[in-house]
């Protein structure tokens, strides 16, 4: 892992030139990024309900995986709102957009017309809970939907857990097919260099370096934010749970590398998983809460999303009394349970967020196309340090959690871990 971390940063810099000197080349390159997070995404499903299914069956009360269940979304609740309130202080008092004086007459509607229609198109709560069923028990492997397949783990665990011996024959053989696909992605994972120089020439060649330029001061404010958010809150709750934050980022830098490269957190959900497991949280706690995470817990989309706002209403002289503010904040904290991991889809939230402040032109949003795939890498850093913490902190409370195991695998680090797929092997 140690040699990969290596390729991948040195991946990282050799697509960031290629996309500064030949433009042209770099964006057309695109493909090769898009092919990596396609060949996780292929077997992330798969990997989901094997753990998930398995973990279930295995538990012994259920009222046990009520309670985790119900503890996930609190937690989840609770910072996920507190990264919203960090993103709107900080716009209040930094004012990234201020001097900006920018006429949205003089912006191209157009470009950000298509952010906007899908946000318009956006479910209401009752069609979103009916999404989480699908409509065959494949349709959501197919479709990729990682909360209906986290659904189907659910029942299928459920039904083993009351079948008795069946049930425990089921659960067995669900995690020999589970080794098979984290066997797949221990394969896949090396093609991660690849994935990464194509992802970064593309950003640097399609968007270039002027538009880092024009809005230095967002992007310097949100990089800013989102690393006090990871140091300060995030560092306190691990320091609460026992473990210190910037151990555990130095144990996944290969994982936040990979992402940054990418910027899709998707990208590296099984690895995540795997190294959960391997700093002593239990099974089932990682496969709940890693998931649900990846859609209810992403802070680095909050704090973009109430941060952004205030940029473009200072940008344009829009003024925004407290009660906008606050209903900003309100509706946020709906729209962001919406997002993924996967690029883009902060975007899409903003739009459908920006609604709510009808004085503020929907055509502003042409003001971060440019910058937007830069902001979304440290979106997908933020929200994959923040689903890790929210794991390993869960699994402590409920008691699932080996806090020496914890403690010796972020002191000797990831380098002398061994493969992934022996490592998961050997844990099972």
């Amino acid at each position: 892992m140690k040699v990969l971390y290596i390729q991948v940063l040195i991946a990282v810099v050799l697509g960031m030139t290629v996309g500064a000197l030949w433009p042209e080349t770099g964006a057309s390159l695109k493909p090769l990024g898009d092919a990596f997070i396609k060949l996780i995404k292929m077997a992330v499903a798969p990997v989901i309900f094997c753990t998930v299914a398995a973990g279930i069956a295995r538990m012994g009360d259920m009222k046990a995986f009520g309670r985790l269940g119900a503890k996930t979304l609190l937690y989840f609740e609770v910072v996920s709102t507190f990264a919203l309130l960090v993103g709107l202080i900080v716009g209040r008092v930094v004012q990234p957009g201020a001097g900006f004086n920018v006429d949205p007459a003089t912006l191209d509607a157009s470009i950000a017309a298509g952010y906007a229609e899908k946000a318009a198109h956006g479910e209401s709560l009752v069609d979103y809970l009916l999404h989480l069923i699908p409509d065959t028990f494949v349709g959501a492997f197919a479709g990729g939907n990682l909360l209906q397949v986290l659904v189907i783990a659910i029942l299928t665990g459920f039904a083993c857990n009351r079948m008795g011996g069946f049930g425990d024959k089921v659960a067995e053989s669900l995690e020999e097919i589970s080794k098979l696909f984290f066997g797949i992605i221990g394969v896949i994972v090396k093609l991660a260099p690849i994935g990464a120089f194509g992802a970064m020439a593309f950003t640097i060649g399609r968007y270039g370096l002027d538009a880092l330029v024009n809005l230095l001061s967002l992007i310097a404010t949100f990089y800013a934010t989102s690393v006090i958010f990871v140091l300060v809150v995030l560092g306190a709750i691990a320091a609460l749970a026992g473990f210190s934050i910037l151990k555990f980022i130095r144990y996944i830098r290969e994982e936040l590398l990979i992402v940054l490269g990418t910027s899709s957190s998707e990208s590296v959900l099984p690895q995540m998983m795997l190294k959960l497991q391997r700093l002593g949280a239990g099974k089932g706690t990682v496969g709940l809460v890693i998931p649900t995470g990846y859609s209810f817990n992403l802070d680095g989309t909050n704090i973009y999303m109430t941060l952004a706002t205030l940029f473009l209403a200072q940008a344009t002289n829009t003024p925004l009394t407290l009660t906008q503010e606050l209903t900003l904040l309100g509706v946020a904290m709906l729209t962001s349970k919406g997002a993924s991991g996967v690029t883009g889809a902060g975007f899409i939230t903003l739009a459908a967020t920006l609604a709510v402040i009808p004085d503020l032109p929907i055509a502003a949003l042409a003001l971060l196309v440019g910058v937007d795939r830069f902001m979304s890498e440290c979106r997908a850093l933020t929200n994959l340090v923040g689903n890790g913490v929210a794991t390993l902190v869960i699994a402590r409370w409920e008691g699932d959690l080996d806090r020496e195991k914890l403690r010796r695998e972020l002191d000797k680090g990831p380098g002398a871990e061994p493969a992934p797929v022996l490592a998961n092997a050997e844990e099972d």
